[in-house]
């Protein structure tokens, strides 16, 4: 789809000029052996791969074989003609929107400034050196030896880490350089630390006044009356006040007022408060699953003395949004939990890390697939994570329009950062600019001030010793706690702010910002990872208020991986496949976790030997992730020896920046992995969910339903052998209350397989599923009785398919002789979704349904289709 939405504030301004600067420029290395064309907005990389002067920068080692792009000084130039009248405007500015990362800024060889920040909007006055004709360099240092200069010049004390584990092949010092802290390398990254002319570049010209930030946040006040607090902020020319009126008009809500207004000379503000007329009914903003995303078209018109006025189009969203954390009866600590527009949210979704190495190769489409995904599997909210980039207005755009909320992190991840006075001027600049620019988007329920790094210093990952924690912690609440944390507050009253995750919330407040335990389950929220114990053993997880992060590796499907790999690194233990992994020990613990259930591949042919491997790893995440994401929905409405009342869980991690092993749902280009069908299940508004305690199985029914239901539970009991059900129970009147979980159905293992005659846990499954009036139903949710390795009676199973077209969409209707476990439908390289994947067949037919990304037809399906199930795995 790539109809766009109405961007989200258009300007019409009568009397200024603008003269954009994109497309292309020249390019050229340090010494001048390398020239060629770019794009701007775009990056070195890109540019170099466009010209055919690299290959794909993702194709098999090249991340490591073209560090030298990096670690060379590009300059970025061209010239181009004012295209107006340069005596007839008091000011004119060369304006970029972004810079990465560090260089010097200059026309007809003047030097205008530098920037070192990537996440700073830098603006240039020009008004006396602009010509008719000008030539106009950005010249780059490199990232990688400006941070390590920057690093050698911070000689009071070390600020760790000095650099990743070397299994990431990253590059060192990305705390002391204000860009995407990951594009020095992740533990699912490849290191690229760009250089280029990222975003939007033009020249403005105007007189008088000018407006740079325009935004709106909604409020509901005491009266039960809405009203809209519009901020908008001018560069002020004239020498003298400029008095004026302003209009704000929302035909829908008839609503119009008009204010007499005055701008001081310099960077001049107006703040105009809205009060909604009550006569119509106004329809709130609702995230994904709990209401409509209703926003109403405003016109704000400034008609100053000066002369000339300025129209501004945007969308008016009314929501609020609280976090509550008060005590909870029957246990210690506080809740941690939202609400918006006054209702308790379960908080349903996962990470998002940036969609690419180069931001330039993100676009519109690229983030509407991605988010209509998270959408699609049920999400209603992801966070923005502190290691990549403040996202595209877009993403912001596309997030207010599905009701994704976001939990918007600073960009500062997993590191301790410098405190010096220009690093911190520059902090504050990006603070500003950033709140500014994305405030006005409903869709943001939180700014945090971290990814970590309280953690990092309460649990000491940087071996700091004791006589020297003082200093960092008072970096610390220097940094997040007196700049950033005071500018967001000043700049926006309508969200909360948190310093870091995990964080104890206001708990961690009281013990001076850095709790002793940033993961205590009693408080905030928690990230956990546990690769080593038994994933369907939910006891090993923490009953928290509040899961913010956590996950397991699979690899992407062997279609994304042949794109970038040649035959010889077709294997799990390939120098490729080591290559990629960039978390230590990361392919070890996925057979390892595999292990504990499956049995693992055999086959003689290193294909398909490696093909099974990469199924089974998708397998094992999915189950994992499951199993905790079931916990912490089941969770959400009991306290148990002090612990529970869980609100929120955020797997990691959505999306992936290369194709690569990971923890992600998503693939590198958009493709589901068995996660993310389970997602998609998991998540569901209304779902049953069984897990077994000292020999006695419990369901609980889940439900983000605003109302009770009355519901009949079906439970199937069936014999791995065949698809004839060995019994089944169908228990009426089950009442599910609205948005909690409530036990609904408890009885002991040995009771169930002794009503089920010739059941042993290792011959039988069960499979439940809830059942409503008016079509109402949930996903059917599956309990394994035994480990899948030591099943019995799994017969291999002939699995078939046949495709037909209805309209836009492909239908698939498989049979199966026999039970087939997480059977895997798989199109290789053709771009689309399945409705349904990686289930447990229990019925000789299924239908499923294929929506394309791009026009196919039936034979080439037909063709790329495979069909896997536990079975097929020798």
């Amino acid at each position: 789809r790539s109809l766009r939405p109405a961007a989200m504030l258009s300007v019409c301004e009568a009397g200024g000029r603008r003269h954009g600067l994109r497309g292309s420029w020249r390019l050229r290395n340090g010494n001048g052996s390398v020239v060629l064309r770019g794009e701007v907005p775009g990056c070195v990389h890109t540019a170099l791969h466009r010209r055919g002067l690299i290959q794909d920068p993702y194709y098999r080692f090249n991340d490591v074989m073209y560090r030298w792009i990096s670690l060379d000084n590009w300059t970025y130039s061209r010239t181009f003609k004012t295209p107006f009248d340069i005596k007839k405007w008091q000011k004119v500015n060369l304006v970029f929107e972004g810079v990465d990362t560090v260089a010097q800024i200059l026309i007809n060889n003047i030097t205008l400034g530098r920037t070192d920040n990537m996440f700073n909007r830098y603006s240039f006055d020009i008004t006396s050196v602009i010509k008719e004709v000008n030539f106009v360099e950005v010249r780059f240092l490199s990232a990688v030896s400006y941070a390590a200069e920057q690093s050698r010049c911070h000689k009071a004390y070390s600020i760790p880490p000095a650099c990743p584990p070397p299994v990431q092949k990253g590059e060192c010092h990305a705390n002391f350089i204000r860009k995407e802290q990951c594009s020095f390398s992740w533990d699912w990254g490849p290191s690229f630390p760009t250089q280029g002319i990222w975003k939007d570049v033009r020249i403005e010209a105007y007189n008088h006044y000018h407006l740079i930030y325009f935004s709106l946040t909604s409020f509901f006040g005491n009266a039960q009356q809405w009203s809209l607090e519009i901020e908008s902020i001018f560069d002020v020319v004239s020498s003298k006040p400029i008095a004026g009126l302003v209009t704000v008009n929302i035909p829908k809500l008839q609503t119009q007022q008009t204010f007499g207004v005055k701008l001081q000379p310099g960077e001049g503000s107006i703040v105009l408060l809205v009060n909604i007329n009550k006569v119509r009914r106004l329809e709130a903003w609702w995230p994904n699953g709990h209401g409509k995303q209703t926003g109403y078209n405003m016109t704000t018109t400034f008609i100053m003395e000066a002369g000339y006025q300025i129209e501004k189009y945007s969308k008016a969203y009314f929501r609020t949004v609280e976090l509550v954390q008060e005590p909870i009866p029957g246990s210690p600590g506080l809740s941690f939990y939202f609400k918006i527009n006054g209702r308790p949210i379960f908080i349903k979704g996962s990470n998002w890390i940036p969609a690419d190495s180069f931001q330039d190769r993100v676009t519109y489409d690229t983030l509407w697939l991605l988010l209509k995904s998270a959408a699609d599997a049920n999400m209603n909210a992801l966070r923005v994570w502190g290691g990549g980039v403040y996202e595209q207005d877009e993403f912001y755009n596309i997030c207010d329009e599905i009701g994704i909320m976001i939990w918007q992190d600073f960009m500062f991840a997993c590191a301790l950062y410098p405190t010096d006075q220009n690093y911190l001027e520059s902090v504050r600049a990006e603070v500003s600019h950033q709140v500014r620019r994305l405030k006005s988007h409903p869709s943001i329920i939180l700014w945090s001030g971290n990814n970590e790094n309280e953690a990092a210093i309460a649990s000491n990952w940087f071996s700091i010793p004791y006589a020297d924690r003082e200093v960092y912690i008072k970096d610390y609440v220097l940094l997040y706690v007196k700049n950033i944390r005071e500018i967001v507050l000043a700049e926006d009253k309508s969200r909360p702010f948190i310093a870091s995750s995990p964080t104890n919330g206001l708990e961690s407040v009281k013990e001076g910002w850095v709790s002793q335990n940033p993961y205590d389950t009693h408080y905030g929220d928690t990230h956990f990872y546990d690769y080593n114990n038994d994933c369907w053993n939910w006891t090993v997880y923490p009953k928290t208020r509040f899961a913010s992060e956590y996950g397991f590796q699979s690899w992407p499907s062997f279609s994304t991986i042949e794109k970038v790999s040649s035959t010889e690194d077709w294997s799990y233990t390939s120098n490729f496949s080591l290559h990629r992994q960039h978390h230590e020990n990361g392919n070890d613990q996925m057979l390892q976790q595999i292990g504990h259930h499956f049995k693992l591949p055999q086959s003689t042919d290193p294909i398909k030997k490696f093909k099974d491997t990469i199924y089974l790893t998708q397998v094992m995440q999915a189950q994992c992730i499951k199993t905790e994401t079931e916990f912490y929905r089941f969770s959400q409405s009991e306290i148990i020896k002090g612990e529970g009342h869980t609100m929120g869980a955020l797997y990691w991690q959505l999306n992936d920046i290369w194709q690569a092993p990971s923890w992600a749902s998503l693939e590198y280009g958009g493709k589901w992995k068995l996660l993310h069908y389970f997602a998609q299940n998991f998540f569901a508004p209304l779902l049953p969910v069984a897990y077994e305690d000292k020999g006695v199985l419990y369901i609980y029914g889940v439900s983000d339903l605003h109302a009770d239901r009355k519901l009949t539970l079906r439970v199937i009991v069936h014999a791995w052998s065949s698809l004839e059900p060995v019994c089944t129970l169908a228990k009426d009147g089950v009442t599910v209350k609205a948005q909690s979980a409530v036990l609904i159905y408890m009885e002991s293992i040995n009771n169930l397989l002794e009503r089920c005659r010739n059941c042993t846990r290792k011959s039988c499954v069960i499979t439940f599923c809830l059942v409503g009036e008016g079509g109402l139903q949930s996903p059917t949710n599956h309990h394994f009785l035994s480990s899948l390795k030591d099943a019995v009676g799994l017969e291999k199973t002939h699995l078939s398919a046949s495709v037909s077209q209805r309209d836009d969409v492909y239908v698939f209707v498989l049979q199966t002789t026999a039970i087939a476990p997480f059977v895997s439908l798989d199109v290789g390289h053709i771009k689309g979704r399945f409705s349904d994947n990686g289930f447990l067949m229990t019925e000789k037919k299924k239908v499923v349904v294929f929506y394309p990304w791009e026009p196919t037809s039936v034979e080439d399906l037909e063709e790329s289709l495979t069909l896997t199930s536990l079975v097929d795995v020798v």
